[in-house]
């Protein structure tokens, strides 16, 4: 294990790690080889899905409303959400070593954390979309401007770098004086707080806290959001009507579901019951699978969509 003496530091004499081992998923050879291909292919299929979604939306004009700048944005989050950990992943697959240096670890954990708070938020935005759609249509671009989306996308962005920064550095403020093995695929809040050489009960109540801020509130207001929503579609009286309101609606519960089922699993209990194991299954999930899944959700289900892969595919063959 390598380590670095800092005497300047703020922990006095004690030895600092100066990088981490990540265990990952597998030490099998052959294992190894197919979760490769196998994170190789999901990983190439989330990029084209997601890259198609944001070229659609920018050439299409008939996609150029608040709902799918809002799906833009979480295209490119979930690009570069996966593009933080999944390289890494697959470098480690095929080497033998499997290091990442302190620093790397710090700015990989803090900008997957700013990702991460960012799309709770956003998945919030897009909630607040709908409910305006379905309970204010005659007002819905007068509320939803040009103007009021990048103002309600910028601020999630901001909100998730500044909270990934606390998060961050309450974690990383620690010493760590070995080891140094994380079991885990990249560094995550909780498999590094295992490593820490001190006591962390401050740590992880304030870690706690603020995990019940940054995802109970987004989802607070997701539900209250659609709450007004399933009020204003029991008001209509067509069954086709209802149908129809619902239906705009249905691909976005769908990816919060799976998005948030997963986080407030990892993240909304207890540190004593943390299992390396179970735990590096649901970060691959939250992380890799629904960003996997988010755009085939979308286009699968949504007729505008459909469309513009159709006009551009008839582009090309012209």
């Amino acid at each position: 294990m390598k380590v670095k003496h800092d005497e300047e530091s703020r922990w006095g004499n004690s030895t600092s790690v100066s990088e981490f081992i990540l265990l990952g998923f597998s030490s099998q050879p052959k294992t190894q080889l197919l979760l490769f291909l196998l994170f190789l292919t999901i990983y190439l299929v989330t990029l084209f899905g997601n890259s198609l979604l944001i070229t659609l939306v920018g050439s299409d004009s008939r996609l150029h409303t608040p709902m799918y700048f809002f799906l833009a944005n979480l295209s490119f989050l979930d690009i570069s959400y996966t593009t933080t950990t999944v390289p890494q992943m697959l470098v480690h697959l095929l080497s033998t070593k499997k290091s990442i240096s302190y620093g790397c670890c710090v700015a990989q954990m803090y900008i997957f954390l700013s990702l991460g708070i960012t799309e709770c938020i956003l998945y919030a935005v897009m909630a607040y979309d709908r409910y305006v759609a379905i309970c204010h249509p005659l007002h819905y671009t007068i509320i939803m401007n040009g103007s009021v989306c990048v103002k309600m996308v910028t601020s999630s962005w901001a909100c998730g770098f500044f909270f990934a920064m606390m998060h961050t550095g309450f974690t990383m403020h620690l010493p760590y004086c070995g080891p140094n093995e994380i079991n885990h695929f990249f560094c995550e809040v909780p498999a590094i707080l295992e490593l820490a050489c001190a006591d962390i009960q401050v740590n992880e109540l304030v870690d706690f806290v603020l995990r019940v801020i940054l995802l109970m509130t987004p989802l607070s207001l997701i539900l209250i959001s659609y709450a007004f929503i399933l009020a204003a579609i029991l008001r209509i009286s067509s069954a086709e009507g209802k149908i129809k309101a619902f239906s705009t609606c249905t691909s976005h519960i769908t990816v919060v579901t799976l998005f948030y089922g997963a986080a407030m699993f990892m993240y909304m209990r207890p540190a004593s019951s943390y299992s390396p194991e179970r735990d590096k299954k649901f970060s691959l999930f939250y992380n890799v699978v629904s960003a996997l899944l988010n755009p085939l959700i979308y286009s699968l289900r949504n007729k505008e969509v459909k469309g513009a892969v159709l006009k551009m595919m008839g582009r090309t063959d012209h």
